[in-house]
């Protein structure tokens, strides 16, 4: 076993057994204990579990930066996978698109396709309008949260209920190998679950920094998406996972 699939197996046993010892992970992996705690370490650093003396911890549910950093943080990765996920759609599609930082970015990619946009942004409606503009946009209504520019609530959700698309397109924050997709605001993972029940097939747009993190609001299991465009390949841990799942990965160029 490699490093990095050592470590992954490391990750998922901590999620399932909430503690780990380092004489214990040394005899199940069959290394020293100085490799162990090295590859404890490696995962402390990023925010994978929690080191304890003698040890390991079940890693803690991450938060989310504001979205208004998360609107710059790796934005050339998230213009990458714009173009990628553009490319899966054909003229005449509907499809809905939820709030995010990756999809205010698809949307500019979209721009010049004849298609039928539903979206709860306000970001990826205006991104989409252009003069000379295509693609045509039905904005859901319902509780305007200006911070991040969605609208939410048990109105939006009854509108999301009465289209039918072919594809939803969803932004995450976190995806686990055993936890699946899942989302830092229970209300936004809502609206996410109501678009993938009112649609054919699910895209998830993310990029690398959501693999291995864990949030309070299951979005859906790993087996419910159809395609994740992402930055970077994950690790293998992660990438088994969604090979058993049925999910194909597509790395953005």
């Amino acid at each position: 076993m490699i490093p990095e699939q050592r470590r992954g197996a490391i990750l998922e046993l901590a999620r399932q057994e909430s503690e780990l010892k380092v004489e214990d992970i040394a005899s199940r992996f069959g290394v020293s204990r100085e490799t162990v705690r090295r590859d404890l370490a490696r995962l402390d650093a990023r925010g994978l579990l929690r080191r304890v003396h003698g040890g390991a911890q079940k890693p803690q549910t991450a938060a989310e930066a504001p979205f208004h950093k998360r609107l710059i943080e790796n934005a050339d990765a998230k213009e990458r996978i714009a173009r990628t996920t553009a490319r899966l759609f054909q003229d005449d599609d509907t499809l809905m698109i939820d709030t995010g930082s990756t999809t205010q970015a698809l949307a500019c990619e979209l721009r010049p396709r004849r298609l039928m946009i539903i979206t709860n942004s306000v970001g990826v409606a205006q991104n989409l309008y252009r003069p000379g503009s295509l693609a045509r946009v039905q904005l859901v209504g319902g509780e305007y949260r200006g911070e991040t520019g969605e609208v939410l609530g048990s109105v939006a959700l009854d509108q999301i209920r009465r289209y039918r698309a072919d594809c939803a397109i969803l932004t995450v924050g976190a995806i686990d190998a055993t936890g699946g997709f899942m989302d830092f605001d229970v209300e936004e993972a809502m609206v996410a679950r109501a678009m993938i029940h009112q649609s054919a097939r699910v895209t998830v747009v993310a990029d690398h920094s959501k693999f291995g993190r864990v949030a309070m609001a299951q979005v859906c299991g790993l087996e419910e998406v159809a395609h994740l465009v992402t930055d970077r390949l994950p690790h293998p841990v992660m990438a088994d996972a969604l090979h058993r799942a049925g999910v194909e990965v597509l790395i953005a160029e």
